[in-house]
């Protein structure tokens, strides 16, 4: 009776990993019995710490929205894209998240792009780090209907929660005066202490054409380009690699 009132106690208490892992210690008597009473403690502990890092790490993966499920562990490196192996290593260590520094990622159709940030981005999510993806055209528009409504402000604000912002597609449409300046908020807020990652198909020594305002295009690329990891993918997409294949 009394375990059964602990047991719901941690659950009441939100302790669901403590709760399991005393569920397993009552289940199985002779595994634990050998243990002192503060090992057993400290086992309880490390389950509820273990649960909640888990918990964290899937809410963050959800929140991120990925377009696409991508992990680390499945990088194509033989596939001939000029993809460093090395550099990967470096920014799967995410600690440029945590500097406030940007990755800049370009390259023709299909080679890999949305993919490679999407891994990159689970990476960050596993260590902790928030995350969100959005096709820059589709944020850009929802920035554009928040000023009818009044909740402009509110809505660069709700970009600056996550430390890694993924902007997919950039440069694919001419930019309007209204996203020049909507995009320079977004840059100047982040700039220095959150991250940014800007994917296109453009090569980067043409952005500042795409902007299509010298005097903005200055200001966004000096905050975007500062202190940025730069990732130039070449070759063949690789899908139709993968449609050879089948």
């Amino acid at each position: 009776m009394i375990t059964e009132n602990i047991l719901t106690q941690l659950r009441q208490l939100k302790l669901s990993g403590m709760s399991m892992a005393l569920q397993g210690q009552i289940e199985q008597p002779g595994t634990y019995e050998g243990l002192s009473f503060e090992e057993r403690i400290q086992f309880l502990i490390e389950q509820e710490f273990t649960e909640r890092s888990q918990r964290k790490q899937q809410r963050l993966i959800r929140v991120a929205k990925f377009k696409i499920q991508a992990n680390a562990q499945a990088i194509d490196y033989l596939h001939p894209r000029a993809l460093q192996q090395s550099q990967m290593a470096a920014l799967l260590q995410c600690d440029w998240i945590a500097k406030g520094q940007n990755l800049l990622l370009s390259g023709p159709c299909g080679s890999g792009k949305t993919w490679l940030s999407c891994a990159i981005g689970h990476t960050a999510c596993i260590k902790g780090y928030s995350v969100r993806y959005y096709r820059i055209s589709r944020r850009l528009l929802e920035l554009t209907q928040s000023k009818a409504d009044g909740s402009y402000s509110k809505f660069l604000n709700s970009l600056n929660r996550y430390q890694w912002l993924i902007l997919d597609d950039w440069g694919l449409e001419p930019l309007k005066a209204a996203q020049r300046d909507d995009l320079l908020e977004i840059m100047d807020d982040r700039h220095g202490t959150l991250s940014t990652a800007m994917l296109s198909q453009l090569p980067t020594d043409q952005w500042y054409h795409a902007i299509g305002d010298n005097t903005l295009g200055d200001a966004i690329l000096d905050r975007l380009m500062h202190n940025a990891h730069r990732i130039n993918l070449k070759g063949e997409s690789m899908r139709k690699q993968i449609d050879k294949l089948e």
